[in-house]
């Protein structure tokens, strides 16, 4: 189907208006036709004849009608009068009630949404997708809404810069339209644990590729939604319990861990580094071969093995090989540094 693709003759959207509009011109047409044979009038006396008649305004006859002619003028103002007054009220509606502008808004956004891509596709904007939304978008990193709830779209379509679209996050053709197939990675927040595990469903079969993370309610559902293809499933209710007891245990580590994971201010930054995302200067490098320190302020913090397995501190002689990561720890001041380092390495090899 591609994405939503909107348009100025969108008929889907204007159909009452076009509707109103076509009954209007057949009515038209029949009243210039009947007014041309029955009474011989000229083109523009028929015209102006049948839209006297059509509106009911009560102006004088260009002349006096025939029997025939009466009978005509009398069924044209039956048969006209409920559809004029229709086509009216339609047009009006979409005026005064400001559908139009809701148009022309769907058209703005849908527009940003089809030239989005390596983005988070987010279904679900409640309070979880509301917050995952927030913590994107304070990163500077692209995102689009899949939402139908019709307060909720109500909400996002008067914010404005929030690209999103409206529909059922569990079919196919609005994961397609919100650009699965040049998305980076998909969070699942629904309401109802059966329909995130249709999403992971459907989102790992139309992008393998795709990094899957879910939500889930129940104590079974994760393991479900594993199997189906989600790389890491949370379960807000839990985790939340267990932040709350860990402040009681040990208060101070878990603020400073909050902090540094952006909760309380964006200034500090924790990021990861593949190996595919160094330049080829730097790979197979050791860390005290990378010079991160020395070069921009920032220090690595954290190794994954190729194996999956984690190294707090690593060595200054660990080796950055295939399939690792490197995770780094500083301001976004020494963050930026590292990456203009590592940018200008790329142009030197």
């Amino acid at each position: 189907m591609g994405r939503l693709s909107y348009t100025l003759f969108n008929f889907k959207y204007f159909r009452k208006v076009y509707i109103a509009l076509l009954l209007l011109l057949i009515i038209m047409m029949i009243g210039v036709t009947g007014f041309r044979l029955i009474e011989g009038y000229s083109l523009n006396e028929a015209i102006y004849m049948t839209v006297i008649t059509v509106s009911t305004v009560g102006f004088r006859e260009v002349r006096p009608l025939s029997p025939e002619g009466r009978m005509f003028t009398a069924f044209l103002i039956i048969f006209s009068f409920s559809t004029f007054v229709y086509a009216v009220t339609s047009i009006s509606n979409y005026i005064l009630d400001g559908e139009y502008k809701i148009y022309f808004k769907n058209l703005r956004i849908n527009k940003k949404v089809d030239k989005i891509s390596n983005h988070t596709i987010i279904c679900g904007y409640g309070r979880n997708g509301k917050q995952a939304a927030l913590e994107l978008k304070s990163h500077k990193r692209k995102f689009v809404i899949v939402e139908q709830d019709k307060d909720l779209v109500e909400l996002l379509r008067e914010a404005h810069d929030i690209p999103f679209i409206e529909g059922d996050a569990t079919l196919e053709s609005h994961l397609e339209k919100a650009g699965i197939a040049t998305a980076t990675s998909l969070i699942t927040t629904l309401p109802k644990d059966a329909d995130n595990l249709f999403v992971v469903l459907t989102a790992r079969e139309m992008n393998p590729n795709l990094l899957i993370i879910s939500r889930a309610s129940k104590d079974n559902s994760d393991k479900k939604l594993r199997r189906a293809g989600a790389d890491n499933v949370i379960m807000p209710d839990k985790i939340g319990g267990a932040h709350m007891a860990s402040l009681v245990i040990k208060p101070d580590v878990i603020e400073f861990m909050d902090y540094v994971m952006g909760q309380g201010t964006i200034s500090i930054n924790l990021e990861e580094i593949t190996f595919e995302n160094l330049p080829d200067g730097l790979k197979n490098k050791t860390i005290r071969e990378l010079g991160i320190r020395d070069k921009s302020g920032a220090n690595i913090v954290g190794f994954r093995t190729p194996e999956g397995e984690y190294i707090i501190n690593p060595s200054p002689d660990t080796v950055i090989m295939q399939k690792a990561k490197i995770f780094v720890l500083g301001t976004l001041e020494q963050i930026d540094a590292f990456r203009d380092f590592t940018s200008q390495q790329d142009v030197l090899k």
